[in-house]
């Protein structure tokens, strides 16, 4: 499988929207994110989209979804409801990311709508763990200062997804910071142990 970050070129805020294109020509694009132009960006990969899977829906996430969707006839999963979207998902669900089968995992604290997609040997975290993201290195997590978010939910979500790791998860692909490769699970409860301390991400939490 191909993962390709077709908002890597941004110039504008956004999430990393990745497009996984299997070995049977199968494409998914995991967000959608918010860089104008991110469906030229993909239709320079591939030439048609079989599905778009959102990890949540924040601005930076769903921002070009319409525009994705206009250009190519690809089904729409998402927990939260949208207008567009063509397929619920739920906790414990299994979703098609490229040639790779992926539980959906459902992850709130930084968004009540979180989902994260667990494969065999990769993860697409969105924005519940991150390997780096300026504030923390080998194991980051999505901000949870905001009203609608809470750190005991994201604490409790990052070890929903650790129970349910397969051995052997090499690949993490997160909304924001780098891909990384090597050993995910270490990643996570590294995110896990920095959660748990409570202390603020940002100075200024």
């Amino acid at each position: 499988m191909e993962v390709h970050n077709v908002t890597a070129e941004a110039e504008t805020f956004t999430c990393n929207a990745y497009l996984a294109v299997g070995g049977d020509g199968t494409a998914t694009l995991v967000d959608a994110g918010a860089m104008p132009g991110v469906e030229d960006v993909v239709a320079s990969h591939v030439e048609e989209l079989d599905s778009v899977v959102v990890t949540h829906q924040h601005g930076d996430h769903v921002a070009e979804l319409g525009a994705v969707l206009d250009r190519f006839d690809a089904d729409l999963y998402a927990y939260a409801d949208h207008p567009r979207r063509t397929h619920e998902l739920s906790d414990g669900d299994v979703v098609t990311v490229g040639d790779e089968d992926c539980e959906v995992v459902y992850t709130p604290g930084h968004a009540d709508d979180h989902v994260s997609l667990l494969g065999e040997s990769s993860l697409f975290s969105g924005d519940v763990v991150v390997h780096d993201d300026g504030a923390f290195d080998y194991g980051s997590f999505g901000r949870t200062d905001r009203p609608d978010q809470s750190r005991e939910r994201l604490i409790e979500s990052l070890q929903r997804l650790l129970d349910r790791f397969p051995e052997g998860v090499e690949h993490m692909y997160a909304g924001h910071g780098g891909v990384f490769h090597g050993d995910v699970r270490d990643v996570v409860e590294t995110a896990l142990g920095r959660a748990e301390k409570r202390q603020p991400k940002y100075p200024d939490e």
